[in-house]
């Protein structure tokens, strides 16, 4: 295992070949999901009561509560998207973020606009100009999705469309989606963003058919995240957005396992966040986030203020350009 101090210059190319292959992750077990359908037959239909109350919402947009035993269950998808809503499993992904080492490159951003074939002004992953109280030396702080193990937005969406699963993901299926972004208004974290015109793709993309996993095609008038990159994670890939840092900032890697890596670096995650006081946003609030923040303290680059106006209309032309 490498030491924390360690910090090699490979060249992006070369960085990202060799973060690829990083876990050994096991063939996918079968689920079930169910989907709750025909709710304007179903209320007027009899049935014995369950004593189980559960929230619909109608065609009209009324969310109203009924027995779950008027609800009529349905088979949600094939056995691939049973194992898409079921994750991987033995796995539980997690991601550490080392503020000391993050210069603003704003390549985690990059890749990940690159990965999911998404156009500025929509960015999954925001960095964040920090400063905390008493102290006055800012700092760059990466936010994503934060995959919380106790996510209010799963709590409050009416037809299951953005779920929990088993390997600590928390996805949206944008085929379920009907908008009403209930999910938006409930996370903390401001994490989500909504489609509310066609998605632009980025000139040259191939379009193919909805996944899941990929978050692709993306569609007007629903909501999207960071995913996490679960179709990658299940062939043992690093997300695009550890591979793409220079400075190696982000670490991904499974919490089962007590590892985390950047593709270089390797460490036992339990030791890294002891050793260097990891935490995370707004714990206070009981949403467990599987994302944690190594403090910005002898820090690799001294602060430099961001001097370009990210997502104006140079910046796009700029970044399409990139892409």
């Amino acid at each position: 295992m490498k030491t924390e101090n360690e910090n090699k210059k490979n060249a992006p190319d070369e960085r990202a070949d060799s973060r690829r292959g990083f876990l050994k992750l096991g063939l996918l077990t079968g689920g079930a999901a169910l989907a709750v359908t025909g709710v304007t037959q179903l209320l007027g239909e009899t049935a014995d009561s369950s004593g189980e109350k559960v929230k619909v919402l109608t065609p009209e947009g009324n969310l109203v509560e009924i027995d779950s035993a008027q609800v009529k269950k349905a088979s949600c998808c094939d056995e691939t998207q049973k194992n898409v809503r079921e994750g991987v499993p033995g796995k539980k992904f997690v991601m550490v973020i080392d503020l000391a080492r993050c210069a603003n490159e704003r390549a985690c951003v990059e890749g990940c606009q690159e990965m999911h074939h998404k156009t500025p002004p929509t960015e999954w992953i925001k960095v964040k100009r920090m400063e905390d109280e008493g102290n006055p030396n800012p700092y760059w702080l990466p936010q994503p999705c934060f995959h919380c193990d106790n996510p209010p937005c799963t709590k409050v969406c009416p037809v299951d469309a953005t779920f929990k699963r088993e390997d600590g993901l928390v996805l949206i299926d944008n085929d379920r989606c009907i908008g009403c972004r209930f999910c938006m208004a409930a996370c903390p974290y401001n994490s989500r963003s909504f489609n509310w015109a066609e998605p632009e793709v980025p000139e040259g993309t191939v379009m193919g058919e909805y996944s899941i996993e990929k978050s692709f095609p993306a569609k007007k008038g629903t909501v999207e995240k960071c995913d996490f990159c679960p179709d990658m994670a299940r062939e043992g890939k690093l997300p695009d957005c550890v591979t793409a840092c220079p400075n190696g900032t982000i670490f991904f890697g499974d919490a089962n396992e007590d590892a985390v890596t950047n593709g270089e670096d390797t460490f036992r995650l339990s030791e890294l966040l002891k050793k260097r006081a990891g935490y995370r946003l707004l714990e206070d609030l009981g949403t467990e986030p599987r994302v944690y923040y190594l403090p910005p303290v002898n820090r690799n680059f001294p602060f430099e203020e961001d001097t370009v106006n990210h997502n104006t209309e140079d910046y796009q032309v700029t970044l399409h350009k990139k892409l």
